[in-house]
């Protein structure tokens, strides 16, 4: 058995604020966000081995307040993670997986991130449950069984939506 947490980043300044998206950071209020989803992972008392987090500056800020809840795991932040569809991140998960990772943590961006949580809350059945968007500062953490080219979703651990 694995585990999965994927984390939305948190809320950002307005992209007119902003010379590129890539450099983006926090607002006061998505630092406050992201310290409440650090407490709401610390709950689930998972440890990660691995993150894969966006290179982006506000995924980057997000992961520095979450790191020391899930053990500052070995931090890995390529350039495909920024803005990565939901098929890539399942492939970068499941390399992971592959590679001998038993808690994952995903740090990224909409639709990417959101999509990825919606499908695995699909298989475990609690989609229902869950809103329509994945909003900043969201997260879910999952029971995997990894197989070769598939993840199958045993449990769902924790579905944080800071607005609801």
């Amino acid at each position: 058995m694995v585990h999965i947490i994927i984390a939305r980043h948190a809320k950002t300044i307005d992209r007119s604020e902003a010379d590129e998206d890539f450099d983006r950071y926090l607002t006061e209020r998505g630092h406050a966000d992201a310290e409440r989803l650090a407490e709401a992972l610390a709950r689930t008392g998972l440890k990660a081995d691995l993150a894969l987090v966006s290179p982006a500056r506000r995924t980057q800020e997000t992961w520095a307040h979450l790191a020391s809840t899930l053990g500052d795991p070995r931090i890995e932040s390529p350039m495909a993670l920024y803005h990565a569809s939901t098929s890539m991140l399942i492939r970068a998960s499941l390399e992971a997986f592959e590679a001998g990772a038993q808690t994952l943590a995903v740090i990224g961006h909409n639709p990417g991130v959101g999509g990825f949580a919606h499908e695995l809350a699909a298989q475990a059945g609690t989609l229902s449950q869950w809103p329509h968007g994945f909003a900043t500062s969201s997260a879910a953490v999952f029971d995997l069984v990894a197989e070769a080219n598939s993840m199958n979703t045993v449990h769902q651990l924790l579905n944080y939506n800071p607005k609801a």
